[in-house]
């Protein structure tokens, strides 16, 4: 439900609890229908969840939050472009959220893809591809390489790293709002095996 404002870090340990109830299976019942009528005036979400559109990986879901709790921007392998840095600063300079989480998944489809690319994808692929290949070079100096799942597993670890950097380079708004204090930015990822999220503070 909507929410006062809260300091980032009192935002983070509200996700972090959320994904414990969600894993330990203690989550909370929302009332969601109630949640609609209060929110139909406003919202104030606490977070802002930058995240892949992989099914599962529903950031209301994994961190048990109900109807106006949380902004969600979701792009195939959680990039970062114009628009999605104009949500967040929409975010956190019009709506107040006090906390960016840029979260990456195990087992992401565009981070596979983008790893085993040959170049030849149709439409708008490559320029998606294109936004993961630092992450996959960087990996792959540590690596070799091969595309093996440890690779894979490191491409979307520093895929969310890359993320959290490109926000601050990009968005002088966002950056200073950080140097204030005002927010936060970090980087977590999602294990779709176990549903526990890992942040990177």
């Amino acid at each position: 439900m909507a929410i006062d404002s809260v300091t980032p870090g009192e935002a983070l340990a509200r996700l972090k609890a959320g994904n414990e109830r969600f894993v330990t299976n203690q989550r909370i019942i929302h009332d969601l229908m109630e949640q609609v009528k209060e929110t139909a005036g406003g919202q104030k979400p606490f977070a802002t969840i930058v995240g892949c559109i992989d099914s599962r990986v529903v950031p209301e879901l994994i961190f048990d939050q109900g109807i106006g709790s949380l902004f969600s921007v979701r792009v195939a392998g959680n990039v970062i472009s114009e628009d999605v840095l104009a949500s967040l600063e929409f975010a956190c300079t019009v709506a107040d959220t006090r906390l960016i989480v840029i979260k990456g998944h195990t087992r992401c489809g565009a981070v596979q893809s983008a790893c085993e690319s040959d170049g030849s994808e149709p439409g708008y692929l490559p320029q998606l591809i294109a936004k993961i290949a630092p992450s996959i070079e960087a990996a792959k100096q540590k690596l070799g390489d091969e595309i093996t799942p440890e690779l894979k597993d490191r491409v979307s670890k520093l895929n969310v790293l890359h993320s959290v950097a490109e926000i601050r380079e990009k968005s002088p708004v966002l950056k200073k709002l950080e140097e204030e204090g005002t927010i936060k930015i970090i980087g977590a990822r999602y294990d779709v095996s176990t549903g526990v999220v890992t942040f990177y503070e």
